[in-house]
């Protein structure tokens, strides 16, 4: 431990070298950050598909970042949306497990705690896939100010408004 401690340039050792080996917080700390950028990501992929539906129409995806149907090909399928809203299950899962893994451990190294590597790879892998998409998606989106600026006209955006000023008067 003297010679590791110096090697890495610490004062000294750890107090406990047992607590040192069997410490994950430092996992759960990562791990826990990826799940939330992941439903973060999650959230603005699900606000993105409802701006594209017919509905509202509020945004145009470009073809290289939609895919056609099968039965019908004049529809437009945001799949890469799709894909973005679903791995934030993935990324939450890998933290739950983590968490599972260490509520039924002693203060002491186990076997168990060697899962967190391949918990930690994957859920940065699927992180940083769903960035890159993320970016993509960003890139070939275009708004469409016209029907922004006429649902913005339609008189709605102030119901929440009038309905505090009914309430109070």
């Amino acid at each position: 431990r003297n010679y590791t401690t110096k090697k890495l340039g610490f004062k000294k050792p750890t107090n406990n070298s047992i607590d040192t080996v069997s410490d994950r917080d430092f996992v759960l700390d990562f791990l826990y950050a990826v799940s939330v950028c992941s439903i973060h990501i999650s959230r603005i992929a699900e606000e993105l598909i409802i701006w594209n539906s017919d509905g509202f129409k509020l945004i145009n995806l470009s073809d290289k970042v939609v895919t056609g149907s099968s039965i019908m090909p004049q529809k437009k399928n945001p799949d890469l949306l799709e894909y973005l809203r679903g791995k934030s299950g993935y990324t939450n899962g890998n933290l739950l497990s983590m968490l599972t893994i260490l509520k039924g451990l002693p203060l002491s190294y186990f076997k168990d705690l060697q899962d967190d590597k391949e918990i930690v790879f994957k859920s940065n892998d699927i992180l940083v896939d769903c960035l890159k998409i993320f970016v993509e998606i960003l890139k070939n989106l275009s708004p469409n100010k016209k029907q922004m600026l006429e649902l913005a006209s339609s008189g709605y955006i102030t119901a929440t408004d009038l309905a505090d000023y009914l309430v109070k008067n």
